[in-house]
């Protein structure tokens, strides 16, 4: 059997995936990624990601307004996103965060954006699921400040930012998790970044379609391939793999309660 995994961060209703859910979900089970958290990334498609948690037992879902979506969408309202966490199957708040690579002019608006997000991870226990990218400084002073004004659990999703911003983030006891990204070749820095910090704060992720791992890169990524990231994040770890499972297994367990109460139930 192949050691049990969880994809933290994945978008099922994407269309990459129309029609074909059903054979993507059958091809995760056989690669030992038991759990996947669906992420819906403009709130007016919450039920349609709603939906398709909701039609699958090992799917759980999270909702927010992604940075680069911003400046196009009405601004999230807390007491909207507290709404949303009523559902069983609603496990996190996000993705949020700050996008400057490619949507800088709306830096404002995004600030705003994620510190409504932050308000209601901590109005309601559930983890803030974090998009970084070109915003280290403003992401690490907005995290920091936020958790003085009131602590808040947090996952920086597909981390592949500073060593800077992940000491940051792991200094307010936030995880850090691993993407396709950290398989590449040529990612080592980033590969060293993750040896660097501990391996209870550590999780797995796919962001599928994007950055499919090696030996798929270059294709559409899908939740099965989680398996690949964590191969080489055992590696990075010097940890046997199903050891390195086991340790994320217990990480997601830890952050993402609701889920990890769903299936004790």
């Amino acid at each position: 059997m192949p050691a049990q995994i969880t994809d933290s961060h994945c978008h099922l209703d994407f269309p990459d995936f129309d029609g074909e859910r059903d054979a993507i979900l059958a091809r995760a089970a056989d690669a030992g990624v038991h759990r996947m958290v669906t992420i819906c990334t403009r709130l007016k498609n919450e039920p349609a990601v709603r939906a398709i948690a909701e039609a699958h037992a090992p799917v759980f879902y999270a909702a927010g307004t992604h940075p680069m979506s911003v400046a196009d969408e009405p601004m999230a309202e807390l007491e909207q996103l507290i709404a949303l966490s009523d559902h069983p199957k609603f496990v996190g708040i996000g993705e949020s965060g700050l996008d400057y690579h490619y949507t800088s002019e709306s830096a404002e608006a995004q600030q705003t954006s994620l510190r409504i997000h932050i308000a209601a991870a901590r109005h309601t226990g559930l983890p803030l699921i974090i998009h970084a990218r070109g915003a280290d400084d403003d992401m690490a002073r907005i995290l920091t400040e936020e958790h003085r004004a009131g602590a808040y659990t947090c996952v920086m999703h597909c981390f592949s930012s500073s060593a800077e911003l992940a000491q940051a983030a792991l200094d307010l006891g936030f995880y850090l998790s691993m993407s396709g990204i950290a398989a590449f070749p040529k990612s080592q820095s980033l590969r060293d970044i993750f040896a660097a910090a501990p391996l209870e704060r550590i999780l797995l992720e796919t962001d599928s379609p994007y950055l499919a791992p090696p030996p798929h890169r270059g294709r559409r990524n899908e939740p099965a391939y989680t398996a690949h990231t964590a191969a080489v994040g055992a590696e990075t770890f010097g940890l046997p793999l199903p050891d390195f499972a086991a340790a994320t297994e217990a990480n997601f367990d830890r952050l993402f309660t609701k889920a990890a109460a769903w299936g004790s139930a």
